[in-house]
């Protein structure tokens, strides 16, 4: 199981129609185009909101973008939250990051990412036979979700192997690599 963990100060998720911007800066449904076929995510500019459905939002915590790999079990899940919510990435009273996301009260996103999986050694487009099938990622996914929630963490997440758009302000920046087959 992978994690991306990013200290944020705001965070949202919002589902999209399928569609995106024409040109930054333009609104509404008029000024929007479907996306083609196999467009990365990455590669769109700004967010639907008009349309979209806002899922989840949270104020001071982490976003956590979660993989889930084929071997992936309730062990896993059992390391990579009790790894997450007491890794000490909070600053204390003297800027030195010496609190957990337990000590400061902050919340937690989590956000169901298959991409974490995706093998980019050979040819021009990634490979996912990593990734964990949908039934048991789905699975996984709302395991850790409660395992988070039983620290008495605030949560909001997103909706499983929906597209949606995550917007966050990244506070540091901060982010962190996490595996529970301690590959990094």
């Amino acid at each position: 199981m992978r994690a991306v963990i990013q200290r944020v100060s705001r965070a949202t998720v919002t589902a999209r129609d399928g569609l995106m911007p024409l040109e930054p800066g333009t609104q509404g449904r008029d000024a929007q185009v479907p996306l083609a076929p196999g467009m990365e995510k990455e590669r769109l500019v700004g967010a639907v909101t008009d349309d979209g459905e806002q899922i989840g939002a949270i104020g001071p915590g982490l976003v956590v973008l979660l993989g889930i790999h084929r071997d992936d079990g309730p062990a896993d899940v059992d390391w990579l939250v009790d790894k997450i919510v007491h890794l000490r990435v909070f600053a204390d009273g003297e800027g030195k990051m010496n609190r957990s996301l337990l000590d400061t009260g902050g919340a937690m996103l989590i956000v169901s990412q298959f991409t974490l999986y995706g093998d980019c050694r050979k040819g021009r487009r990634p490979g996912y036979s990593q990734a964990a099938r949908p039934e048991q990622a789905e699975a996984l996914y709302e395991d850790f979700i409660k395992a988070v929630q039983k620290h008495g963490i605030q949560t909001a997440t997103g909706r499983f192997q929906a597209d949606m758009a995550v917007q966050l302000v990244n506070d540091g920046p901060v982010t962190l690599l996490l595996d529970s087959a301690k590959i990094f």
